[in-house]
């Protein structure tokens, strides 16, 4: 099984891994390949789409079995901006798969950036005064002291992904 990975971040290609460790004789591509949506998606539509153009574009690029798409976006609420994060799963004959993961409110400092056309990746640096977060622990290890990282909280994703596509799979045939 030929897997696309529409990323080369590696907390979501981790976590495609980590959700496909039982399939045996997987193969993993990683191609960087267009969200079709802003930067920084602003609502859950907007980073549902991003997810499943992801794996789209991922599955027809690499002419794979299987593309997978990962998207973190935020969403605001009555509450205050939470962050979000949604995957989509896309396989030939089939239409994609969307699964939604972990949110939370973000501090009102970082929200207020995001407000005003900032990027989460390098407000989040400059907060947390590192260098790439989005590409190691993210917002959410940084929000929740560690506890829950960013490859984690895809991981949780993808395996609402898989569940559902072989759910489907071996349903299908019945």
């Amino acid at each position: 099984m030929k897997i696309m990975i529409g990323s080369k971040n590696p907390t979501k290609i981790a976590a495609v891994k980590n959700s496909f460790r039982d399939h045996y004789g997987a193969e993993f591509l990683a191609l960087d390949v267009p969200s079709g949506v802003s930067e920084q998606p602003f609502s859950d539509e907007e980073t549902i789409k991003g997810a499943v153009n992801r794996a789209v574009r991922a599955l027809q690029q690499g002419d794979g079995d299987i593309g997978i798409g990962l998207e973190g976006g935020v969403h605001e609420t009555s509450h205050g901006l939470l962050l979000c994060n949604w995957g989509a799963l896309a396989s030939t004959h089939m239409e994609p798969i969307i699964a939604g993961g972990a949110r939370f409110l973000l501090p009102e400092e970082v929200a207020a950036r995001l407000r005003a056309g900032e990027e989460l990746g390098p407000v989040m640096d400059d907060y947390a005064k590192k260098k790439n977060v989005s590409k190691q622990e993210g917002a959410v290890g940084i929000f929740t002291n560690g506890l829950v990282n960013r490859s984690a909280m895809f991981t949780h994703v993808m395996n609402l992904l898989v569940g559902q596509f072989t759910y489907q799979r071996e349903h299908a045939s019945k």
